[in-house]
């Protein structure tokens, strides 16, 4: 009986260990069934390279992805889960191009995130972040999203960031944009809604924004130098103390607002390219009389200090630049002369423009031109006239050799430009009804940005010929909007597929003509060059 005492407590260890293993392999047997979703994910991510792990509840990274190879993987979302730091695993995915981690409740960022070095979109919105490290601007964003967060500053070295074309940082606590957000050469959407800032910084003037978005913050003044955005669509500045331009203007929209401030840098620069106002009436009193040998004294524009009354005055004395241009006092009323004539010109470019587009509209009664469209317009035809004038400085302007002045026929550039906008005109209006006309659809006013994710022209090139793009990024419901990555894929599978069907390297656009806008034109010719080619295939066949 007295060895009855260590078997039990033997008996009592084995079935202890026994336990353990069978607990273990009945948790993992049991955890099967359960996360069977979450282990076809991980294969389904091994196969495709996209990794969707949203919604499932994660307070961390699944143990079990290492039975899988991962390394490929060009797309995470782990959206919607329990983080409460960025994975370690996640930043040995050196393929990654989008990593998705919205809605969860990470704290920080660590700097192994540098080691994604084909990242190109971050979204780490709707968190508990409080800081943005430096290391995330060491990325090759294009996209950054970091709305809804703790966040009470950008980092200084922002500026590195120069292929970020999106910014959302809206829903923060940020005071001031740092200094450096002018380096933000290629950004077009910035949204900084529902901050606490007080200024907006002047350099933003300098960069290609399409949308900008300052609501609800505290900003009573937009610097006059924001009337360089001619690129700019849509302004959102509701729910700030504006004082200038004064809220009656604002209320008006983008249009009266950017004329506010071109009236008000006109008043305190006192420079004729400060503002393209049609109203030349003081240009045609100097054109009458330019002061120069007149016998009125009082309204004679001396040869040391300008008239407080002509438009032009300048804030140096016209001795100094007429020695400084080698040019005679007699000299200087031609050139006055001939700078009213380039203001005349001006005026005549600025009105040409509803001549034009009543002609397009005769001839393309569908033409829907956006705000934005006839900016260009008006800028190219500025361009024209711009050719008597010195860009840079009224002072230059003032005193252009009269020999330069008369080498440039304004009234055949004028023509030429007006051609050159109505071919244009044309192209784009060919370009929008051949698309709608093949697929059936109407496009939005604003053709180049329905054309920018390339899913439309891969959708026209398969209507031409089926199946020839095998597969095409579109976006959904949950995500309305593609990552550049996969706009990337679609715009080179559309330009891919052109080459295939014969159209010539010539005629082809460059995929940034399609992604940033800036060849619509050029898109346009593409599109042609395709319909030419196959008509042609079709005819053969025939």
């Amino acid at each position: 009986m007295a060895t009855l005492g260590p078997e039990p407590r033997a008996h009592s260890q084995l079935p202890s260990a026994a336990l353990q293993t069978n607990l273990s392999g009945l948790g993992s047997s049991t955890s099967l069934p359960l996360n069977r979703g979450l282990e076809r994910a991980l294969e389904d991510a091994a196969n495709s390279g996209f990794l969707n792990l949203s919604t499932r509840k994660l307070k961390e990274f699944p143990r079990t992805a290492s039975n899988y190879d991962l390394t490929d993987t060009v797309e995470a979302d782990l959206s919607k889960n329990r983080l409460i730091d960025i994975p370690s695993e996640m930043c040995h995915l050196v393929s990654l191009e989008t990593l998705n981690l919205y809605h969860n409740c990470i704290k920080s960022i660590p700097d192994t995130i540098i080691s994604l070095q084909s990242l190109t979109c971050l979204n780490i919105s709707r968190n508990q972040l409080s800081v943005l490290p430096a290391c995330v601007c060491g990325l090759p964003l294009r996209v950054l999203n970091a709305s809804n967060n703790k966040l009470n500053a950008l980092p200084e070295s922002i500026g590195q960031l120069t292929n970020l074309m999106e910014l959302d940082v809206s829903c923060n606590e940020i005071t001031a944009l740092p200094r450096h957000t002018g380096q933000l050469k290629a950004l077009r959407e910035l949204n900084v809604h529902r901050n606490l800032l007080c200024v907006l910084p002047e350099d933003l003037a300098d960069l290609p924004l399409v949308k900008f978005d300052f609501s609800c913050n505290k900003v009573s003044t937009i610097p006059v130098c924001y009337r360089k955005m001619t690129q700019l669509q849509s302004l959102q500045l509701e729910n700030n103390p504006l004082q200038s331009p004064p809220a009656q203007i604002c209320m008006k929209g983008k249009i009266h607002i950017f004329k506010y401030l071109a009236m008000e840098a006109c008043r305190s620069d006192k420079m004729v390219d400060a503002l393209y106002l049609p109203d030349i009436d003081q240009h045609k009193k100097l054109d009458s009389d330019s002061g120069v040998g007149s016998d009125n004294g009082d309204k004679r524009l001396s040869a040391t200090e300008p008239s407080d009354e002509d438009s032009l005055s300048l804030n140096v004395p016209m001795t100094n630049i007429t020695e400084e241009e080698g040019l005679s006092k007699d000299d200087s009323s031609e050139h006055i002369s001939a700078l009213t004539g380039a203001a005349h010109t001006r005026k005549h470019a600025l009105t040409c423009v509803d001549r034009i587009l009543k002609a397009c509209r005769e001839k393309h009664p569908l033409t829907r031109l956006t705000q934005q469209s006839k900016v260009n317009m008006i800028n190219q035809l500025k361009e024209a006239v711009e050719m008597l004038q010195d860009p840079n400085s009224c002072v230059t302007v003032f005193f252009r050799t009269h020999k330069t002045l008369e080498s440039v026929d304004p009234q055949f550039t004028m023509r030429r430009k007006m051609e050159q906008l109505r071919e244009e005109l044309e192209l784009i209006e060919q370009l929008r009804e051949s698309i709608e006309s093949r697929l059936k659809v109407v496009l939005p006013e604003d053709l180049g940005s329905s054309l920018m994710d390339g899913v439309v022209l891969c959708h026209l090139v398969n209507h031409i010929r089926p199946r020839s793009v095998a597969s095409i990024h579109v976006p959904s419901p949950a995500v309305p909007k593609l990552s550049m990555a996969k706009c990337r894929r679609n715009v080179e599978n559309f330009l891919d597929t052109c080459r295939k069907m014969g159209v010539p390297e010539d005629k082809l656009c460059l995929p940034h003509h399609i992604l940033e806008e800036k060849g619509l034109i050029k898109v346009g010719i593409a599109v042609q060059a395709l319909l030419d080619e196959t008509s042609a295939s079709e005819t053969l066949i025939t």
